[in-house]
């Protein structure tokens, strides 16, 4: 089933995405958590290398989260998890601002029924623990843009858990 994914990708894959695929796939197999920062420019593909992860991930029973700075970024994440995802029967759900009160209660009712694989949104995952039930695998999006609050609750919630950060800004040496 993951090379059939795989190879539905529509893009043809570069010499670094694939390098990268290589270091998370090994990563994803490891009995050690993964933290890997996946820094590349804009266009690079990390947002594919992130699906590819979240893939995985869902096949071993387990959910992802994806955390974003904005609900703009949010949405565009949605946007992109979804299109490759659902076709595979992978459930995604997205909260923002922009989601009603009764929206939110139906994703936490997914979530609660076991019916969300993939859940996308910006800090204020962090705040509702029942967000973060099941999780496999967090993928912080932007993750400079997040606060030292927010990152110190990441840091208490990633005990045991795979991270993968990405980023289109270099890490200053």
């Amino acid at each position: 089933l993951e090379k059939k994914f795989l190879s539905d990708f529509p893009f043809k894959e570069t010499p670094d995405q694939a390098s990268a695929w290589d270091d998370i796939s090994n990563d994803l197999a490891s009995n050690s958590p993964m933290d890997r920062l996946l820094c590349g420019d804009v266009g690079f593909g990390k947002t594919e290398l992130a699906i590819r992860a979240a893939f995985r991930v869902v096949l071993s029973n387990k959910r992802v989260v994806i955390l974003s700075p904005t609900t703009i970024l949010a949405n565009q994440l949605y946007a992109s998890f979804s299109a490759r995802l659902n076709p595979f029967a992978i459930s995604t759900d997205v909260v923002s601002r922009f989601k009603s009160a009764k929206g939110v209660d139906g994703v936490l009712l997914n979530i609660k029924n076991g019916h969300n694989d993939v859940l996308i949104g910006t800090h204020l995952l962090l705040n509702n623990i029942n967000f973060l039930n099941n999780v496999g695998l967090l993928i912080v999006d932007e993750e400079h843009r997040f606060g030292v609050k927010q990152k110190e609750r990441i840091r208490l919630f990633k005990t045991g858990l795979d991270i993968l950060s990405l980023s289109a800004t270099p890490i200053p040496r």
